[in-house]
């Protein structure tokens, strides 16, 4: 089954899948709650899912997904190679994660791979979760205070945001500095991103 808000790639995967012998596409969802009632009714061998969805992403999906069905194998298709997302993707219950700039170089023999009761994770991506073992995560209120500052709030909008001190959220922002290894509040942001802890 693939998932994906985008119409065109959903043609792509499908295309790709039709000219193998040993595999079908059953179904098709444009979110994470089609995903969801799709499975309750085609318990599809594989799901094929994008996390940046409307009403319901990638990531919930998986989580509803697995909560009912617990031996559910998932790929994640993503154009994100941040190792925080991809590792939230894993600890969620995907077994699969590919960017989508390699799914044709990839796609197959990671569906073959997944369905044989394997785990794969991208080159790349896997490449930066090792860099990142052991590093510091942020907290989850460091996080909020990350993505307000991706928003270009100031210190001390930021505690009124979240009902902190001025003095607190200078505490924080000097704690995500360290974390990160950032020179300045924009390199936070910009590494935040590209690790997958914030979107923008």
């Amino acid at each position: 089954m693939a998932v994906d808000d985008h119409p065109v790639l959903r043609q792509g995967l499908s295309a790709i899948i039709a000219n193998e012998l040993d595999m079908q596409l059953v179904g098709e969802a444009a979110n994470g709650r089609e995903a969801l009632e799709q499975y309750r009714v085609l318990e599809p061998d594989i799901v094929l899912l994008d996390v940046q969805m409307p009403e319901m992403n990638g990531i919930e999906a998986i989580r509803a997904i697995r909560a009912e069905f617990p031996t559910a194998r998932v790929i994640v298709l993503t154009t994100f190679a941040g190792d925080v997302l991809a590792q939230t993707a894993l600890e969620a219950g995907a077994q699969g994660y590919i960017l989508k700039g390699s799914l044709r170089k990839e796609l197959l023999d990671t569906v073959r791979a997944v369905y044989r009761g394997q785990k794969r994770v991208n080159a790349a991506v896997a490449k930066k979760m090792a860099t990142y073992v052991g590093a510091d995560a942020l907290s989850e209120r460091e996080i909020d205070v990350l993505k307000l500052i991706a928003l270009g709030n100031p210190n001390k909008r930021i505690g009124f945001h979240l009902a902190i001190t001025e003095e607190t959220v200078k505490a924080h922002v000097k704690s995500i500095l360290s974390k990160l290894g950032a020179n300045d509040r924009t390199h936070a942001v910009t590494l935040g991103v590209m690790r997958g802890i914030i979107q923008l």
